[in-house]
């Protein structure tokens, strides 16, 4: 069997002859070399597969966390003359503190009675539409009575129409009754007259048979003569009925129309009333509008105005207020490319500028001075920076942020996403992968957690 030490290459080849086996042969400094160089290997080998946690970075600044906390300027809300100032800069003002005092610029509010002439004329045209009101209830009532009226007097000319047709009927046959006497009449005297030829009857008996005659022939012409003036009066009934009926018509025509008319009117004076009661509120209010005022609690900024006797227009800016309670939150940017990394509730480690802070952005927990933060917004719709802007909120199981911070001052921020080896980060960074780790709201999950 073939010893070890005898399988060596300088037992085989002449070293000597080479250069750089005569320098490396025997020098002590060389081997200590070598070592170095193998233990700084075997460290880097081993520090590629220490973890690493990807991150997405941002940059920002510090600002608050709801709208209504955020610095805000003051409107004018009507335009006028800057009269007097009640606040400098740097003024702590409470909510409903005078900021300042306008006067009037606009000739159509210069009355200094105009409130009061207002409601005159408002009261005014309250009375006429209680006018109004009374005559519509007055013309309802006229018209019922006029109703009642027409009831009773079409009653009367119905009965007087019945009573007419009764006479014509009666006319009618009283007629009849002296045609009959007549006719017996001339039978009576043509017998009387044959009689009396025959000289069976004397000549008085014909005389008065004639005068009989005679007598039926005038009642028949009375009788004709009273039966046309009940035909008459017939007609003139029927007439007197569609007279009436035009005559109430007419009136209740009329009576509506006066209502119609008289609501028409009422309606019109109500509208009126409801605009002269807006004016009359608008003044009220446009009055209580002279004093500008404080919309919360806060501290006077900066005056965007100046002066005493400057005009400025309605919605100009007058002073800018910061509240002084707020909840402070942060404002970053991301690349879009990392936007689908981001989720609401994802950790962030951030540091203020001006605050020390020592950061290994692969090692969060080694770094000093950031602090825990809670993204709680993102926006859909990318900034105006070409990046996408996101919210984050102190984490509270963290350390609280530095109570110096103010609103506006720089922040950076890391997000904070999977662990991995170095080895893999740094592959993927070269190769421009994005990071392995996706979480979204709906899931609530990441990828670490769905291997488990």
């Amino acid at each position: 069997m073939l010893n070890i030490s005898e399988n060596r290459i300088d037992k085989l080849v002449d070293m000597s002859q080479y250069t750089s086996a005569r320098i490396f042969a025997d020098n002590k400094h060389y081997r200590i070399i070598r070592k170095v160089v193998w233990g700084v290997a075997i460290v880097i080998l081993l520090v590629l597969f220490l973890p690493w946690t990807q991150n997405i970075k941002g940059s920002g600044y510090v600002t608050t966390l709801r709208p209504e906390q955020r610095p805000q300027t003051v409107h004018a809300i009507i335009g006028g003359r800057i009269e007097k100032w009640y606040v400098q800069e740097g003024d702590y003002v409470h909510k409903g503190d005078t900021i300042m005092f306008l006067s009037e610029t606009k000739d159509s509010y210069f009355d200094p009675n105009l409130i009061a002439n207002t409601e005159d004329q408002v009261k005014a045209k309250e009375d006429a539409v209680e006018s109004y009101t009374e005559k519509v209830n007055a013309l309802t009532q006229q018209i019922k009575a006029i109703k009642r009226e027409r009831g009773l007097k079409l009653k009367q000319a119905h009965n007087k129409l019945e009573q007419s047709r009764l006479t014509v009927t009666s006319d009618s046959i009283d007629l009849e009754a002296v045609k009959t006497q007549l006719s017996i009449a001339e039978t009576q005297y043509n017998r009387a007259f044959s009689l009396n030829k025959e000289g069976l009857k004397p000549m008085t008996y014909v005389e008065e048979k004639k005068v009989k005659l005679q007598e039926m022939q005038a009642k028949k012409i009375t009788q004709e003569n009273k039966y046309l003036a009940s035909q008459n009066e017939l007609i003139n009934a029927e007439m007197e009925l569609t007279r009436l009926n035009a005559a109430y018509a007419e009136k209740l025509a009329k009576a509506q129309s006066d209502i119609q008319t008289a609501l028409s009117t009422r309606f019109d004076t109500e509208s009126q009333v409801s605009k002269l009661r807006s004016q009359y509120a608008g003044y009220i209010i446009r009055r209580g509008m002279y004093y500008i005022t404080a919309p919360q609690d806060g501290y006077i900024n900066r005056a965007l105005k100046s002066g005493i006797g400057e005009t400025i227009k309605e919605g100009t800016s007058v002073v800018s207020i910061m509240p002084t309670n707020f909840d402070i939150a942060v404002e970053t940017y991301i690349e879009p490319l990392d936007y689908p990394l981001i989720h609401k509730g994802g950790k962030v480690r951030i540091w203020f500028d001006g605050w020390p802070t020592i950061v290994f952005s692969g090692w969060p927990g080694v770094s000093y001075g950031t602090f825990g933060g809670v993204i709680v917004a993102k926006e859909n719709f990318i900034s105006a920076n070409g990046k996408y802007r996101v919210l984050i909120a102190p984490d509270p199981e963290e350390k609280d942020w530095p109570k110096e911070l103010s609103v506006g001052a720089g922040s950076q921020t890391l997000a904070l996403l999977d662990d991995v080896p170095i080895w893999f980060e740094i592959w993927r960074t070269l190769n421009g992968f994005p990071p392995n780790f996706y979480n979204t709201p709906e899931s609530g999950e990441s990828t670490n957690e769905k291997k488990k």
